[in-house]
């Protein structure tokens, strides 16, 4: 399954993020290259906050999708960091998330090259067994 995430939608999850995280203790935006760069340029322009090159503590550490955690889990132990995905394939634990999803869907994210993006999910389900 394949879901077109819109822009629309996107700014809605920023807004939405945005008024959950607790922003008088962040110092700063770290976006997880490469999914979460413009989920942190946004949240910058919105919280008036700097984008930071690498975590730190007390940070706000942003990415697209939590899938298996591989990714995120290398910034779990950063204190102080708040942590937020616009999509996550696991209920959440220690992270937040603006959707959960299933773990069998493909999201396109508005930034995406449509085609590229169909390239990407069969590579994805042909890693996972799916096809």
């Amino acid at each position: 399954m394949t879901r077109y995430y819109t822009w629309n939608e996107f700014d809605e999850s920023v807004e939405y993020i945005a008024n959950s995280c607790n922003i008088s203790k962040l110092t700063g935006i770290y976006g997880v290259p490469r999914g979460g760069l413009c989920l942190a340029v946004a949240l910058s322009h919105k919280l008036n906050l700097e984008i930071i090159e690498k975590p730190k503590q007390n940070s706000l550490i942003v990415d697209d999708v939590y899938e298996t955690g591989h990714t995120l889990n290398n910034f779990k132990n950063i204190k102080g960091a708040q942590y937020y995905v616009l999509f996550s394939k696991k209920r959440p634990t220690w992270w937040n998330s603006v959707n959960i999803t299933e773990d069998n869907e493909w999201i396109v994210f508005p930034w995406e090259d449509k085609h590229n993006a169909l390239i990407d999910k069969v590579k994805f389900q042909k890693n996972r067994g799916l096809i």
